[in-house]
């Protein structure tokens, strides 16, 4: 009997031993972050920048794989059904985290049950702005505005469900006021009807809307998170005029469930010491986004609310996607 004993523990030590090695070596070869939005906008840069700064935190290249489609479901649903060992990483957003389970009604994965939080990586508040529609200098103006119209009044946004239209959907909501929704085909064709005088108003993202408030095309009304930005201090916040108001853009690293905790633990240190790196926090601020320390449980807590709060937005407002 202790021969047999002595043989198994044998056999099995050889296996057992690059298990051990494999974790304590994590990693040892090159990680990547699938993106469920194309090259070149806001959240790319995000995801770009972070990336960067990890490589050299995880020793090992930390590479960017844009995956867009079925409003984020894709890249998300990858990620849900890679090898939970760590290399493979998503950066999730409030869409495919918290807003689809509510638009799409069959969704293959459940991202909250099928990913683990890392952390939080930033938050990046929505602008309010206005064109010659509108006469509204303030978003008290914009309300009584919106109030006086009896519901003729139209707003645009980037697509059915998109940040956009869900941050309209519920400033609308807790103002007690209804407007028409004229959804587009991203950004910049609904900001080239506000400022042609076609559409009264829009909540967008800072990157692109920028321009158009420097080159003075529209007015900035107010942004959408709870304080003030850091570059533009001087624009007050919804919640000023509608307490309690917040809406914002977040983006966070998440793996697949079943992800080691060592692993866990060492992606989320990387992702600290990345995002503490002042260049890299000046990068994310020109976005308009906020660096955050929050961590994976306080991650998951975020979604949470999230998921309940916009699934009550979309009833109300009877929301669809495309």
């Amino acid at each position: 009997m202790l021969r047999r004993t002595l043989l198994a523990t044998s056999l099995a030590a050889p296996f057992a031993a690059p298990a051990m090695a494999q974790d304590a070596a994590f990693p040892n070869r090159p990680l990547r972050i699938l993106l469920a939005f194309a090259p070149g906008g806001g959240t790319d840069l995000i995801a770009r920048t972070l990336a960067n700064a990890m490589g050299p935190a995880l020793g090992q290249p930390v590479v960017v794989e844009n995956r867009p489609g079925a409003g984020g479901n894709i890249a998300t649903e990858q990620v849900a059904t890679a090898r939970p060992d760590g290399y493979t990483m998503l950066m999730g957003n409030h869409g495919p985290m918290s807003v689809n389970v509510s638009l799409f009604r069959n969704m293959r994965i459940d991202p909250e049950q099928a990913l683990e939080p890392i952390g939080l990586v930033a938050d990046a508040p929505l602008i309010v702005v206005v064109g010659p529609k509108s006469r509204a200098r303030n978003m008290r103006e914009l309300l009584d505005e919106i109030r006086a119209a009896r519901g003729d009044i139209t707003y645009g946004s980037a697509s059915n469900g998109s940040a956009s239209h869900l941050a309209a959907a519920l400033m609308l909501q807790m103002a007690g006021l209804q407007a028409e929704h004229v959804p587009f085909r991203g950004a910049a064709p609904a900001l080239t009807d506000v400022v042609a005088g076609h559409l009264h108003f829009m909540i967008t993202t800072l990157p692109s809307v920028v321009g158009l408030i420097q080159s003075n095309s529209v007015r900035p009304l107010a942004v959408t998170g709870d304080t003030r930005m850091t570059l533009f201090p001087e624009i007050p916040t919804v919640a000023e005029t509608i307490p309690d108001y917040k809406a914002t853009a977040w983006y966070g690293i998440l793996v697949p469930k079943g992800t080691p905790e060592p692993v866990k633990a060492r992606l989320f240190a990387a992702m600290r010491e990345a995002l503490a790196n002042p260049e890299v926090i000046r990068r994310l601020r020109d976005e308009g986004a906020e660096p955050s320390t929050l961590d994976g449980p306080g991650f998951a807590r975020l979604i949470r609310w999230e998921r309940e709060r916009w699934a009550q937005v979309v009833r109300q407002a009877s929301i669809t996607v495309d």
